[in-house]
């Protein structure tokens, strides 16, 4: 759920800096928290690609006015899914296996 939170989100934050007449900034690094939103959408490279959209967002909530809260949201949520990992139903997981934590015997 994660997943397609911060995922959808990012896509939803790079498409509308597409469409914006008024440019705020670079919408390059909109364009590129686009496309790590598709990444981590499908699962794919999730934690290189978390870790890439906490660094995209969190530069943009620094360099761009008006940003900064809802930014530096989406960073925290890409930090935080390149921690926990993809979940069962993602390419990662179909590629590599799920990982599965199990508590020492004692």
């Amino acid at each position: 759920m994660l997943r397609v939170l911060a995922g959808g989100a990012l896509i939803d934050r790079g498409l509308a800096a597409i469409n914006a007449e008024g440019h705020t900034g670079p919408a390059a690094a909109q364009i590129a928290g686009a496309a790590v939103g598709l990444m981590i959408l499908a699962g794919l490279w999730t934690p290189a690609v978390g870790i890439l959209a906490g660094i995209i967002e969190a530069w943009i909530g620094f360099t761009q006015p008006g940003a900064h809260s809802f930014a530096i949201m989406l960073a925290g949520l890409g930090i935080s899914l390149a921690m926990i990992g993809p979940g069962a139903w993602s390419i990662d997981a179909h590629l590599y296996g799920r990982k599965q934590i199990l508590p020492p015997e004692s």
